[in-house]
């Protein structure tokens, strides 16, 4: 059963165009897959190594969605996911979790720390576009009710 939000729209493949995603992972190969499959869809696609090269690039690109990965080093994906949803200007942005865990704890704490989904790799693009066509159109209407 879908956990979707009742009345919650999903953005054609057409839309996707309009979209810049951030995607967050100490992987090179994982950065790289998800940067053709969103490329692909006709994604943005902002790519950062961990998650202070993120904060660092979050405020000048304003990404619609952020993948991030939970095992990095330094800042890890729970900590960084936190400091996201603690800035007043990032708070709604979607924060989707990536993880080869699949765990009810690690689900829980990414919940905690105010992940929006959590994706466990190795993702298909199918599970990613999907997952930006759900929670871009949640940024985009939040975005509209700031304004």
């Amino acid at each position: 059963m879908s956990q979707k939000k009742p009345n919650q729209d999903k953005l054609t493949l057409d839309q996707l165009s309009q979209v810049k995603v951030m995607v967050i992972d100490d992987s090179n190969t994982i950065r790289r897959s998800a940067e053709i499959f969103l490329k692909a869809s006709g994604c943005e696609v902002v790519l950062a190594e961990d998650g202070f090269d993120a904060l660092a690039k979050i405020s000048n690109e304003h990404p619609d969605l952020i993948f991030v990965d939970i095992m990095m080093p330094r800042l890890d994906g729970y900590q960084t996911c936190s400091l996201i949803k603690r800035n007043s200007r990032y708070k709604t942005t979607p924060v989707i979790m990536l993880s080869s865990k699949d765990g009810l704890f690690d689900r829980a704490r990414g919940r905690m720390v105010g992940s929006d989904q959590y994706l466990t790799k190795p993702f298909t693009q199918d599970t990613l576009i999907e997952a930006v066509q759900i929670y871009a159109a949640q940024s985009k209407a939040n975005q509209e009710q700031e304004e």
